[in-house]
This record gives C-alpha cells, structure tokens and sequence, in this order.
C-alpha cells in the first residue's frame, strides 16, 4: 500500500468494518500489486460530461474514482433548486460519493440570461446542507474586485459557516489578484501558464492542475507544481479513456513525481474539503483502489465503503438515471433572425462596393480564452456576409427561456465550409448556441435542437446528425458508450463540413462564457470580458 503521510509503501494488512478501516498492519508477504487511497477529482461539472450523475458514476468508478466534489452551476443556472435537487438524488443512487459545491454564480454574469437566480439567501439554504462542502468557484470576479454586495454576502456567508470558497480567476494579477485572494478565496483552476501558478502560489492560493477535454493545462503547468490534478469538465468520449487514472498516468509523463500527483488525488482535496477520505488510516472511509504500479495506474479492483464496486474495469453496481424535464420555451427560428445588417446606405453601398470591418471571436483550440481580431466583409443586399475561405463564420446565441432574444456576431477558428452546428450547451446559462456558413443554415440546426428538447445538432446539404440531451438540455440518461458513440458520429460529421477542431461543440460552448477573456457572445450581445461591457460587432 502507499501511505500518503510518511509516503512509504510497503505490504500491509487493512481491516475494514461498517465501512471505515479499522486498523491497518505491515505485514512481511510481498504482493505484485499496490492499494491507493480511493481517487477524487476535485474540481468537476458532471453535467459537461453530458451524463446523468449515475452515468456518470457508471463510467468513473471502474477507473478508481471513488469520490468527486462537483459543483451544479451548469444544471443550476438551467433549473435553480430543481435541477440542484435532481443532481443529489440521482448521484445517491450510486455508490460513487458526489460532494457538491453550492454554485456562486447563477447568472455567471447579469450580462446573460439563465433559467434561474441564486442571491445570498439561496446559497445559505445550500450551504447549511452537509453534502456542500463548499461555495463553488467565484467566476464574478469583477464582482468580488468591486465588492458588490451579493457576491460578497455569498463569502461572507460560506466564511461563517466554514466553507472553503473555490475560485475562478483567469490571468488575474498584482493588486487584483491580492485583493481577491484577500476576500478569503482559497483555489484556482484557471492558471495557463507558469508565472501565473507561481504568482497565485505565492499568495497562498492552491491550484489545481487542469487536464480536462477543452482545456489542457497539465503539460505546461507541471513544473511550476500545484496541490490537485482536476479535470473540470470532461467529454464522454474521453471518459472512455480514463479519468482521474489516465490525468495520474499523464501527470507522470510530464514529470510529476509519482507519490506527490497520488497525493493530489487523494488527501490533499480530502484535507482541503473536510472530506473523511483520502488516505489509508485508522477511522477513514474506505474508499480503496487496486492498481498494477505508480506509471500505469491500470485499475484492478475500486471499493468504495469497504465494498467492492468494481473489478477488472466493469461496475458492480446497477444504475437507473432518474429522469426530469428540460426548459426550453422559445419558438422556432427563421433565417432572417441571424443576419446582420451593414450601418452603410444600402444604394451607397450598390455604388461604392466598400465592405464593413468587424470584431471576430477568435478561437484558442484547447483553451477556453478566445482572442479577438477583425476582418473586412462583403455586404450584400445590406447584409453582413461570413467568408468560408478566411474562416469567418457566423455566430448566435438564442435565448431559450422564453424572451426570444437572439444575438448574432462572427467567429474565427470553427473551419466549416458549409452547413451549421448548434446546441443546447452553452456555458454557463445554457442558451442555445450555433455556428454557421449561412442563416438558413444556422435556422435549421437550431430549430432541430428546438425540436430535440435539447441537445446537439449538426446540418449540412439537408442532412441531419444529433445528440439528443433531454435532461435539461445538458444531458443523456444513455451510457457512456452511446453518448459517446453519438458525439463521435457527430464529430466525424462536422469534420466533414470542413471543421478542424478536435472537440467542437465543447469549443463553441465556450463562446458564450463571459467570465473568461477575451471576446465572448450572450444572448444580449458581443461581450468585452476585460472591459467587462458589450461591444459593438461592426468596427467604427
């Protein structure tokens, strides 16, 4: 076994009873296999996996995960209390332990429009109940810098009652960034490079590592250390490769000593969360993973309360997902929804064929910041036209709430060359998004998520791939094999429109996460994540 206090490892004997390990022994028989601490993800939204919670467990605990602290500000921002509640219920029905963070930021920005509000008092009622272990990630922190009243009602709430409070500070630094580690936020999961772990290390804060399905930030990061290795948010299809096995796997690829990336999974989030898990000691749960060595971490046996719940890769568990509705209340769209009209006269324009310039959100493939840059296009009959051949594209977000808002601006880095793609998932209110050559195009992928009660959708020259995402939109009560299996078919579908991103409905959800910079779309317009305002799509 490893013991991840004196970080020695050596053949032992564990007595487990009602759950808890009861004494543990050296013994002198040499074994060829070697016991860790169950693993916990730290930092992860169930929901990007497109998963129900049982699903979910169904997938991950045959990997070694035995616990995650999860936080619901996707499902939350969607369905507010219900779909927080529904997240609980179905994770009870499994053994996998699912620790929950109360979500500080629905809406993430009042610059969006979600399906729900949580103000101070909110947060109370979910910070009362044992399984939050915490407040979830401070996104606002303009909010926090600005020391608006609701964003630190919710601190000061968690403070009181002794809840660690989880943070979200992309490229924040010098006086910002001591100001808002100095309202008592203890974590970060938003570091991109080196000198930003080191200045946020320095003041304290403990970072967690990033290796997630859009976001790839192991590699760089490792050398300048960290206290978790997270996965945030994680795509079925990479589920099927591994969870927190494979970051562990990767974590030493790149150079992390092996004992130390244990601990990162194991008692130091237990120790951060107050959680009764994380190492293999006296009064602890005992959450226990089998696996061949500290290079592979090739799982052989995953018990979860002394329980074996998984063996040679397959659970030992039954999982039926509990089913709720989705909220979408919007009509179906037109094409003329998605054009944008030229400020020029429209007989001038006949006459001088001068185009208009334009702001374009410019995709980062494996990050979740976008840059912004702009490009002249042509305008006909007074409309903006997109432009295939410099990669140019059309963007939109639909509100899905029931106020029928649509906003349109233009993205580069998607690659189509015909059709359109659109979903249901678009972080972190959950409008729905899409990405096209044309408007009818962009209409008619739309309108096919409209018709789905959410989820994916991918048109071209009249053929149609989805992915259906009943529950509220976000996700399937199939399996993690069928999800996947659908996402891949769309994946290869979109590949063919001409698309080169890896993952890119992940990627175009992203457009729409106005609390990361730089230029980013709701449903009220393109948004200036460092001037925090909108801006206008076409240039003066």
């Amino acid at each position: 076994m490893l013991n991840v206090f004196t970080e020695e490892i050596y053949p032992a004997e564990i007595e487990v009873q009602n759950g808890f390990i009861n004494c543990v022994k050296p013994v002198k028989k040499e074994f060829n296999n070697l016991i860790l601490p169950g693993f916990i993800d730290a930092h992860i939204h169930i929901e990007s996996s497109m998963l129900t919670p049982s699903r979910f467990a169904e997938a991950v605990v045959p990997r070694g995960t035995t616990s995650v602290v999860s936080d619901p500000h996707e499902i939350a921002n969607v369905m507010g209390f219900d779909g927080i509640k529904y997240m609980i219920n179905d994770s009870n029905s499994v053994p996998l332990k699912v620790f929950f963070t109360a979500p500080s930021c629905v809406p993430a920005t009042p610059f969006e429009t979600s399906g729900a509000v949580l103000g101070p008092e909110e947060i109370e009622k979910l910070l009362e109940k044992e399984d939050m272990v915490a407040l979830g990630e401070m996104m606002n922190f303009p909010g926090v810098l600005g020391e608006d009243p609701s964003v630190m009602g919710k601190i000061e709430i968690a403070k009181r009652l002794g809840k660690p409070i989880d943070g979200h500070a992309p490229l924040l630094s010098g006086a910002e960034l001591c100001k808002y580690v100095s309202a008592g936020i203890s974590t970060d999961h938003e570091c991109s490079n080196v000198a930003e772990v080191m200045e946020k290390r320095r003041l304290g804060m403990k970072i967690m590592l990033r290796e997630g399905s859009s976001a790839n930030n192991l590699k760089d990061l490792v050398p300048a250390g960290g206290d978790f290795i997270v996965s945030d948010d994680k795509h079925p299809e990479d589920l099927l490769v591994g969870h927190v096995d494979e970051m562990l796997k990767k974590a030493v690829q790149y150079g992390l000593d092996p004992i130390e990336a244990v601990k990162m999974v194991t008692i130091n989030p237990s120790e951060h969360y107050n959680l009764n898990l994380g190492s293999i000691s006296p009064g602890r749960a005992a959450d226990l993973v089998v696996v061949d060595g500290l290079r592979n971490f090739d799982v052989k046996k995953v018990f979860i309360d002394g329980k074996l719940v998984s063996s040679d890769g397959k659970p030992e568990f039954s999982v039926k997902p509990a089913k709720i509705g989705t909220s979408l209340s919007l009509t179906q769209k037109k094409p003329s929804d998605f054009d944008i009209y030229s400020r020029q006269n429209y007989e001038e324009n006949k006459k001088t064929k001068n185009g208009e310039t334009v702001r374009v959100i410019d995709v980062v493939e494996g990050q979740l910041f976008t840059m912004e840059s702009e490009a002249g296009l042509r305008i006909d009959e007074g409309k903006l036209m997109p432009d295939t051949v410099k990669d140019v594209l059309k963007i939109a977000v639909v509100e899905r709430y029931g106020h029928n808002r649509i906003s349109n601006a233009f993205v580069h880095g998607f690659g189509l060359k015909e059709g359109a793609i659109a979903s249901s998932v678009a972080h972190d209110s959950h409008n729905i998004i899409v990405v096209g050559t044309s408007s009818h195009d962009m209409a008619d992928a739309v309108n096919t998520v409209i018709k789905s009660k959410g989820g994916l959708a991918a048109v071209s020259n009249g053929e149609y791939c989805t992915l259906e995402l009943p529950v509220g939109g976000l996700m399937s009560t199939e399996n993690v094999s069928k999800v996947s299996s659908r996402l891949i078919s769309l994946h290869k579908f979109v590949s063919e429109m001409g698309c080169k991103l890896k993952s890119p409905f992940m990627s175009m959800s992203f457009m729409a996460l106005l609390v990361i910079p730089q230029l980013k779309i709701s449903d009220k317009g393109l948004f200036d994540v460092e001037k925090f305002d909108f801006v206008d799509v076409i240039k003066d």
